[in-house]
């Protein structure tokens, strides 16, 4: 029997670098795994290392490993979607993930979950951009920015005609003002070459030129939940979570306002083929959007599966619970 290591360093051609459980626990998430099964998986590939009793391993060693305890442990599709993620460590353009859907939906928890399990240390929200760029532009400039985008139609100065649907007017000036934020971001993340996620109401389907393609991986998607009493229950699980910060009472106000977005939303995201993903269960809807960004990443990095329809992808996702 091997003598059993405390230690274990892991060799390639220009670093030594220790075994770490949850640098490891982080990669085996990007699967979609939940933490704690990670950690199993990375302590067990960390007992085996051990006990061959080898100080000294290669990274190629090491990923074997990980592949033959995880297609034991949890099957061969986490394998799969492990091996594509590995593939893409080497890729010289940066992943943007555009993520949007009406206020309310669950965008900020999945884009820290998502940043999290991927490795990605830029995120911004775009009520953020729009907050940035109140502090450079006058209400009288800019009004639609000074409301939520689900009331900027109260800010509209020109009359519109009485057929109008003066909310998603008001939305999309909004919209159409910190869009401007969202690409600057996004031209400096191509430039930095530094993977980045965006999320907010204002990332609408279709929001950014196509020339972005060349130099990144551009993944978008939207956000739903299309039981309006599950829609209503997130705002009052925000009022608890924010101590009361983001009342709940301000959004029932508005809730007609915000369901009639997210119905123009998801019509945007069927005419610009833009994948929706519902939110009824954290765990489920994280795990599909993971499984959707690799795949979608790994097809256009590997040149593999462009002639496939979308239809035919969105099929795909569905059956694992993901898109509308």
């Amino acid at each position: 029997m091997p003598e059993r290591l405390q230690k274990i360093t892991i060799v390639d051609e220009e670093h030594h670098l220790p075994y770490s459980k949850g640098l490891m626990a982080i990669s085996i998430m990007a699967t979609g795994l939940p933490p704690d099964v990670a950690y199993n998986i990375a302590s067990t590939v960390h007992e085996t290392l051990r006990d061959e009793g080898n100080p000294m391993v290669s990274m190629e060693h090491v990923r074997r490993t990980t592949e033959r305890i995880m297609k034991r442990e949890v099957g061969s599709e986490y394998v799969d979607i492990y091996l594509k993620w590995q593939s893409l460590s080497s890729i010289n353009k940066p992943i943007i993930i555009l993520m949007g859907g009406a206020t309310g939906v669950g965008k900020s928890t999945v884009a820290t979950q998502l940043a999290a399990r991927l490795g990605i240390t830029r995120q911004v929200s775009t009520d953020v951009i729009r907050e940035v760029m109140r502090s450079l532009f006058a209400p009288d400039l800019m009004p639609a920015l000074y409301n939520s985008s689900f009331s900027a139609f109260e800010r509209l100065r020109i009359p519109l005609p009485p057929t109008t649907d003066k909310v998603i007017v008001g939305f999309l000036e909004q919209a159409a003002m910190v869009t401007v934020g969202i690409r600057a971001l996004v031209e400096r993340a191509v430039t930095e070459r530094t993977n980045f996620i965006v999320e907010g109401a204002h990332v609408v389907p279709g929001i950014l030129d196509p020339k972005f393609r060349k130099d990144a991986f551009i993944v978008q998607m939207v956000l739903a939940v299309e039981d309006s009493k599950m829609h209503r229950s997130h705002f009052e699980i925000r009022e608890v979570e924010t101590e009361g910060a983001r009342p709940f009472s301000r959004y029932l106000r508005s809730f007609e306002n915000i369901r009639k977005i997210q119905d123009y939303i998801l019509k945007l995201a069927s005419e610009q083929n833009v994948p929706v993903f519902p939110c009824l269960s954290m765990d489920q809807t994280i795990g599909a959007v993971l499984d959707f960004v690799i795949n979608e990443v790994f097809t256009e990095y590997s040149g593999v599966g462009h002639g496939e329809p979308a239809a035919a992808r969105e099929v795909r996702t569905s059956e694992k619970g993901g898109t509308v």
